[in-house]
């Protein structure tokens, strides 16, 4: 049975580092793989919504990161084959690749905020400065509460995020898909806003019924261009 399509998007954050390797290999050689990771990226870039990212100097166990989106995960196969088979495979490796998907929030909707997601499906980057993305699991509590006490403590985090309008968020779901329940990400030219929003919600209700935010990295775009010339 066919299915119409329903327009909700596949989420993937991908994170790459390179190998020792990598490094000793003539420079010319590293330019040519280089310009033929662009030509892959600048491919599907016509085909789905791909943003690329340094966490080069900010993170110790990956070099850059893919986000990116499309209503079929086929695609993000299709792309992970063509980098792995370019010659560049033998140089990196994935730390963490987070599938995800877009759906409605049980919660934001009735309280929504301009930075802040709501009844929506697709998930549009907004190619801010900096982007900060973490796995999300809540402890199994959270779900035996009531819906009145979880929306009213979910109400606490989103009057928290009014305040920081240079906060944009980006929820997915990842519910039997992958090993997290959420993806989060956070956009912003802004890490000083980020860092107090997040300080602010530490104290709150909700806290308590986290089970996992972590690995929490942030991020720095980068056109395509200037993504590969950072490891010529």
């Amino acid at each position: 049975m066919n299915r119409k399509p329903n327009g909700r998007q596949y989420i993937n954050y991908s994170f790459y580092k390179f190998l020792p390797e990598w490094y000793l290999i003539p420079r010319t050689k590293r330019q040519s793989l280089l310009g033929t990771l662009k030509k892959i990226l600048d491919k599907y870039a016509r085909k789905i919504t791909l943003n690329s990212y340094s966490t080069l100097g900010v993170r110790a166990e990956c070099d850059f990161m893919l986000w990116r989106v499309s209503e079929e995960v086929e695609n993000f196969e299709k792309m992970s084959s063509e980098i792995f088979n370019s010659g560049l495979g033998a140089y990196i490796e994935t730390k963490y690749s987070f599938l995800s998907m877009t759906k409605n929030s049980r919660y934001v909707s009735k309280k929504k905020a301009v930075n802040q997601e709501g009844e929506r499906i697709k998930i549009t980057p907004k190619k801010k400065k900096y982007l900060m993305v973490y796995p999300f699991i809540k402890k199994v509590d959270w779900y035996l509460l009531s819906g009145k006490k979880r929306q009213e403590m979910m109400f606490e985090h989103i009057d928290s995020g009014r305040k920081y309008p240079s906060v944009s968020i980006n929820t997915s779901y990842s519910f039997g898909i992958d090993d997290q329940e959420q993806m989060v990400s956070f956009e912003t030219d802004y890490p000083e806003d980020f860092l107090d929003l997040v300080e602010e919600m530490r104290f709150q209700k909700a806290r308590a019924y986290t089970e996992k935010d972590t690995p929490i990295i942030t991020c720095i775009y980068k056109e395509f261009r200037d993504l590969v010339k950072l490891f010529y």
